[in-house]
């Protein structure tokens, strides 16, 4: 897929309004922005990890596998409405990635902005196996795993560092 077939049919935020799923997928309007929609997402992420990391570490963690589970339908909807598989203004697989990326990591801002540059570095270089993942699967879990995965990886290697600087 070209970059072009990637912004083709981009609706207007009045059209998004009145397609709530797709409003959804587009992380609230971030991902409308003209240039690099994945990180405006991805700043949505750091404003609902905001908002959910006071909670107990079960309750974040059943939160954001629902977010990741009920992406799949979301991002799906959204790419099947607007006629393009994993259009760039579907942001909500970047907001799950980060929300995945935080899930063992201290809420300190210096460990969320980390989080934020290596799930974008994750995401945007898209190595093994995630650009396996990007290229093979389409719909929905397409859309989704690779940030899926992108968030495992920018968290587990964080999460080493963290832990190694405990010593």
């Amino acid at each position: 897929m070209t970059t072009s077939d990637k912004h083709r049919n981009t609706p207007s935020l009045q059209a998004l309004i009145q397609q709530p799923i797709v409003f959804i997928a587009f992380g609230f309007g971030s991902g409308l922005a003209p240039k690099a929609p994945g990180t405006w997402g991805t700043l949505v992420g750091v404003l609902l990890f905001l908002l959910l990391q006071p909670l107990p570490q079960m309750f974040y963690l059943l939160v954001v596998v629902m977010v990741s589970i009920v992406g799949i339908w979301i991002c799906g909807h959204a790419a099947t409405v607007l006629g393009v598989h994993d259009h760039s203004g579907i942001v909500w697989d970047e907001i799950a990635g980060y929300l995945i990326t935080m899930a063992f990591l201290p809420s300190e801002w210096i460990w969320m902005a980390a989080g934020f540059a290596a799930f974008r570095l994750f995401d945007i270089l898209k190595p093994w196996p995630i650009c396996v993942l990007d290229r093979r699967l389409g719909g929905g879990l397409g859309i989704m795993l690779d940030d899926v995965v992108a968030g495992l990886l920018a968290g587990g290697g964080l999460w080493l560092l963290f832990i190694g600087s405990l010593d």
